[in-house]
């Protein structure tokens, strides 16, 4: 049983839905608690509207009262009331293991996290989660100084790591010029790089979700923090691959695209 945390995506690509057909892939039941409802498509997000803090805290009670939640998911949280109400919902109910993809900036340019809201995920949620998945923008906010380099993705991660979580997974994917697109992983003892090939530059949209979704996945079927990112860095890099040419802007990556094999063994 998993259960993500995290704002709606009209065009199907990123978000609550990309985290379900994430889920779903990996047979595991998905359950949702919706943060933010916002009305966006390949081009651009063109309106936010979030939840109240009391819908969110029920949602997430609701499930964890009659389902049970064996791993949970962030995504976007969009204000400093709603990072606070998971905080204190998530931290009070015991769930765990918690996975967070701080959510500040779609692939296609909205904003999805407001500016004051960056003190309380750094205080409030990274110490309680088990792993944490920051691009290179959203490492260098949280870490207070420019991640543009592979030196700076080993400082950022040992500083995030220090705010709590047990594995710091940072994300790569715009490194510059002719740098591979590498992922570093930061859990407990030397930094791990995860090498990968730079796949095409029109068809990334979601795959931060999917990636943290994917992790969530494994960490409920009981796979370990680091091997759970090790697998569903394979995972989205298949679905970068598959991904559909849908729409004028960014193209979605596919989270199904193990429908028409076998499940994940």
């Amino acid at each position: 049983m998993a259960l993500t945390i995290a704002g709606s995506d009209s065009s199907g690509g990123a978000g609550i839905v990309a985290d379900l057909k994430t889920f779903e892939a990996h047979g595991v039941w998905g359950t949702a608690a919706i943060t933010a409802v916002t009305a966006q498509n390949t081009l651009g997000v063109q309106a936010v509207e979030a939840l109240s803090p009391e819908v969110i805290r029920a949602q997430i009670a609701s499930v964890v009262s009659d389902l049970g939640v064996d791993a949970a998911k962030t995504g976007m949280l969009a204000s400093a009331e709603v990072v606070e109400a998971v905080a204190s919902t998530v931290a009070q109910l015991g769930v765990r293991p918690l996975v967070v993809d701080p959510v500040m900036v779609a692939s296609t340019g909205g904003r999805l996290l407001d500016p004051d809201a960056v003190e309380a995920v750094t205080s409030l949620l990274l110490p309680l989660a088990t792993v944490i998945t920051p691009n290179l923008a959203e490492a260098s906010v949280l870490a207070g100084f420019e991640v543009a380099d592979r030196a700076g993705m080993e400082r950022a991660a040992r500083m995030l790591a220090d705010l709590g979580p047990g594995v710091v997974l940072v994300k790569g994917g715009h490194l510059g010029g002719d740098a591979s697109p590498d992922c570093l992983l930061v859990a407990g003892g030397e930094p791990v790089w995860l090498e990968g090939a730079r796949l095409p530059a029109d068809g990334a949209h979601g795959s931060g979700c999917v990636l943290a979704a994917s992790i969530c996945a494994e960490l409920a079927r009981g796979m370990e923090p680091a091997d759970a990112c090790l697998a569903a860095k394979r995972f989205v890099e298949r679905a970068i691959e598959a991904g559909p040419a849908l729409g004028d802007g960014v193209v979605p990556v596919d989270p199904g695209w193990a429908r028409s094999q076998e499940r994940l063994p």
